[in-house]
């Protein structure tokens, strides 16, 4: 789902497999009255676990996982929470001018809630799918399509965790040409110089 620069150490800040549970007191009454059967989800046990000294966990966790949080969540607080979110904005408003810069639709409202994924529009006559592994295989950038009844219309651009607007410019960069290479009549550097002049007026770097 996310944008990756192939070759580079770009990544989300933490790879999928890890959640985190919050239970209430009520909600830790029920589980106890409750004869429903349980493993992973026995808040029970891992109560239990987590009173011992030093505290543990009821079952083997993802401790590889647990490892890139502590790092990522080091990174966070180095960079600092409200810069993080500030960045995550302006690679958002980078990546939609970027789109709408090479003359592509938005797939959702051009905002600032959008700070996590942006998706576009696959032009009339270009197979999105196509288009995903043009990107990847000549130019090393990888996006994701769309799922379901979105397959081979959309493709979407992550850009949420560990990126900079670096990624950004690359990733507009990749789909012009991938577009052009598809016989799209595209300009190239239309979308990458919007994506650019966000960047440049923002006085943040990204």
């Amino acid at each position: 789902m996310d944008v990756v620069v192939a070759g580079s150490q770009k990544a989300l800040m933490t790879p999928p497999g890890l959640g985190f549970v919050s239970v209430s007191e009520r909600a830790m009454r029920m589980h106890e009255e409750s004869r429903m059967p349980r493993y992973y989800f026995d808040f029970t046990a891992a109560k239990k676990a987590y009173a011992k000294t030093p505290p543990q966990t009821a079952w083997t966790p993802a401790v590889s996982i647990i490892i890139q949080l502590d790092v990522a969540l080091q990174q966070i607080l180095a960079e600092g929470v409200e810069e993080v979110f500030q960045r995550h904005v302006l690679l958002g408003r980078g990546s939609r001018e970027g789109i709408k810069g090479m003359g592509l639709k938005l797939f959702g409202p051009d905002e600032d809630l959008n700070a996590a994924v942006t998706a576009a529009w696959v032009p009339d006559g270009i197979d999105g799918k196509t288009l995903v592994r043009l990107m990847f295989r000549e130019h090393g950038i990888q996006v994701a399509g769309g799922q379901g009844e979105m397959t081979g219309k959309i493709f979407r651009i992550g850009h949420c965790g560990y990126f900079d607007s670096y990624d950004i410019i690359a990733t507009i960069a990749a789909a012009e040409l991938a577009l052009e290479s598809l016989d799209h009549p595209v300009e190239l550097g239309r979308g990458v110089g919007a994506a650019q002049r966000v960047f440049s007026k923002s006085g943040v770097t990204v």
